[in-house]
Formats: C-alpha cells, structure tokens, sequence
C-alpha cells in the first residue's frame, strides 16, 4: 500500500481522538466551565453539528480546488479548532470552538477516501480506504484513553493542544506524502448536485442512517451498561472500551478487503451479523467474560461495512465522488446522534440498561432492508447479470472522478 495512506492515518487518529474524547473528559470540563453535565453535552452535539453542516458546503466551496490543497486547508481548520478548544476562556466561546473543530471532519474523511482510492487500482479501493479509517479507529484504542487520562491527571485543556499537535504532524506528513492531485475539472454545483437525483445514493445514505445507528445507539450506553449491570469497575469498563476499539480496527481492515472482493454481500453478511450480536446482549451482559467477548463483537461487526459504504457511494455518486463521500460522514453523524436518541428513550422508558441493544439489532436489520432493496435496484438496472456474483459491480460501472486505474493516476498525481 502506498506511504501516503500512512498520512491519511494519522490525520484520521487526531480526528477520531478529538471527536470522541469529549465524552470521557465532559465532567472535567463541565466543572471546569461551572456548568452542568446536560449543558456540557453542547460540547459534543456542536462538535457533531459542525461535521453535519460542513461536510457538504465546504466540500461544494473546495470542488475547484486541487484536492491534496483542500486536505492541508481542512488539516490547517482542524488545528486551529483544537487550538481554539484548548484556550477558551468561556462556555460559550468552548461551544463555537468545537463547532469549528468539527467542520472539516466530513470533507477530510470525503475528499480522503477519494484520494486514498485514487492511489491504487480498482481491486485494492477497499483496503486504502480502510488503511484510512484504520486511524479512526486506533483513535479509540490509543488517543481516547491517552487524552482523557491526560486531562483527568493535569488539565482537560492540555489534551486539546495535543490533538492539535497531533493535526499538525498529519499536516506535514500529507504535504510530504501525499501526491500532487490533478486540477478538478470544471463542474457547476448544480453539476455535483445532480448525483444526488439518483435512489441508490439516497439508499446508500439511508443504510448508514439505519444500520451504524444500530452500533451507536449501543454504544452511547456500553459504560453504564458494563459497570451496573456487568459488574466491572469504572476503570475496568474505560479499559474494555479499548476492546470495543481492537474490534472496530480489526473490522475495518477485514471489511476493506471483503469490499474489494464483493461490497454489497459484505452488507448484507455484516448488517445481519450486526444484529445477531446486539441480541446476544440479552444472554450474556450478566457475565463479565461473555460480555466483554460481546463488546468486541458489536465493534468488529459495527465497522466491518464502513469500506463497502465508502466505495459504494464513490460508485453510485460517481459525478461528484468528494462531495458524496463527505455527505456520509455527515450522516454517519445524524446516524450517530439517531442511535444515542433511540437508546436514551428506552433506557428512560424503563426497560433497562441492555435494551438499546435491541433497538441496535432492530435498526441494523432496517438497514439491512435498505442495502438489499439497493442490490435489487443494481440487479434490475443489469438485467440480472452479475458476473461478480456482487450486485453492486454487477452494472458494469467504471471507476468515478479521480478513481480511475492506478497506473493512470498515479502518473497524473505524480510530483
């Protein structure tokens, strides 16, 4: 795999660091700040509304400029959030803080999984966008409880100028590793937009919407899950939530190379997967070793399909693949936010502590629904010819904009 990917990590660990430690530091910080914990939530919500709202306008502001530049441009924002986050004085100004860090989480990871397709050939797009998110991942192995242990011990504040020292070793690592992109052609707004007319990329929206809500609406809950109903200390349960995360990386390269053999079956076997180990919850949260083999299940079944989204929606929206990709970070956010909504409302309903679990499994088999509807649309549009056995290459369709063969664009790329 080319060196480059090694940069798109790196960048990938500080976003996911940033994103997800908030939650373990939210007492700290709330005291910190003099408010409660509800209003410290902000912290986290405007983080998510940054990523949701700056996904697509900064990804349609940047579709003209060369895409390794809008990398370093939305590195450069990303520091200066972090930046902003560590020094801010007040509630308010740490709320707009991390409104700013979020806004390029969705056009890094979008135009990012182009390019880290763009370097390989067609057969390998899976596994580089994977080597990717691999970073994300770590994120919750390493940088998670790194950061939240460094603030817990000195300062909060600390933890955010790591992350964006962090951001700044990923910038220089792109500028040196990252190959000079192709100018973009000229293509109007209305031009990228019109991907969108398309059901199989609202499909593919709507199976992120619905199937990673499922992991989410699980784990938003997993730590009071863990220590009132499993038993396990507070410090035991932060230390299996970096089991939860040894099983999202090991998904996500698993994933990337079943998506480059067949991304609509690896779907379907991890969707339905997905929703098999949130019921097994229901036998086995009362035993601490079941339990635990559990929660790495949930985080490899929970990110094993994030390659296969990923390259489908560079198939499907191939007329503007930055912007749709950027437009599934956003909604693995509103996916995100759905989850933990869900969650909430049956924990507060009164059915306990392991029944977002079952909202989990019911919501991956909704989104199991979407991606076979979206495999019958392909099979319908081929006439039912799959050579693949892979309704989702089974149209015949060539790589996107920018994802064309490796021996081509590495020689386009090229310094």
């Amino acid at each position: 795999m080319p060196v480059a990917l090694l940069a798109l990590a790196i960048a990938a660990f500080g976003i996911g660091t940033t994103e997800f430690v908030m939650m373990g530091l939210l007492p700290e910080v709330a005291t910190d700040m003099n408010v409660s914990i509800s209003a410290a939530g902000g912290y986290i919500s405007l983080y998510a509304l940054g990523v949701v709202i700056g996904a697509p306008l900064l990804t349609i502001a940047g579709m003209r400029v060369r895409r390794k530049t809008m990398l370093l441009s939305m590195l450069g924002l990303f520091i200066a959030g972090n930046l902003l986050s560590a020094i801010a004085p007040t509630h308010e100004s740490l709320l707009a803080a991390r409104f700013v860090a979020g806004l390029p989480h969705g056009t890094f990871f979008g135009i990012g999984a182009v390019v880290a397709a763009s370097l390989v050939s067609r057969d390998k797009r899976g596994r580089a966008i994977s080597m990717m998110f691999v970073g994300l991942t770590v994120a919750n192995i390493v940088g998670v409880p790194v950061g939240t242990l460094l603030g817990q011990a000195i300062d909060w504040r600390w933890t955010f100028g790591l992350v964006a020292l962090i951001g700044a070793v990923a910038l220089a690592a792109v500028s040196a590793l990252v190959p000079r992109q192709a100018k973009p052609t000229e293509v109007s707004v209305r031009g990228e937009l019109s991907a969108f007319r398309r059901p199989q990329v609202w499909l593919a929206f709507a199976v992120v919407v619905f199937g990673f809500a499922a992991t989410f609406s699980f784990y938003s809950y997993i730590k009071p899950l863990l220590v009132q109903v499993s038993g396990y200390t507070p410090l035991a349960a932060t230390v299996l939530l970096a089991l939860f995360g040894t099983g999202m990386t090991l998904g996500t390269v698993i994933g990337g190379r079943l998506a480059d053999r067949s991304p609509m079956r690896t779907l379907y076997v991890f969707l339905t997967a997905l929703a098999v180990v949130l019921t097994m919850f229901t036998f086995t949260a009362h035993n601490t070793v079941l339990v635990a083999v559990n929660v790495f299940l949930v985080g490899v079944t929970g990110f094993a399909a994030i390659p296969s989204i990923q390259a489908r929606i560079l198939d499907q929206a191939k007329e503007a693949p930055s912007l749709g990709s950027a437009s599934i970070q956003s909604t693995f956010n509103i996916a995100n936010s759905l989850g933990a909504y869900l969650g909430g409302l049956v924990i507060a309903a009164g059915f306990g502590l392991i029944s977002p679990s079952w909202v989990g499994a019911v919501l991956a088999l909704v989104g199991l629904g979407f991606a076979v509807l979206s495999g019958r649309l392909d099979r319908r549009g081929s006439g039912g010819s799959d050579r693949s056995g892979d309704p989702g290459t089974a149209t015949g369709e060539t790589a996107p904009a920018g994802v064309a063969d490796s021996t081509s664009s590495r020689a386009a790329h090229a310094h």
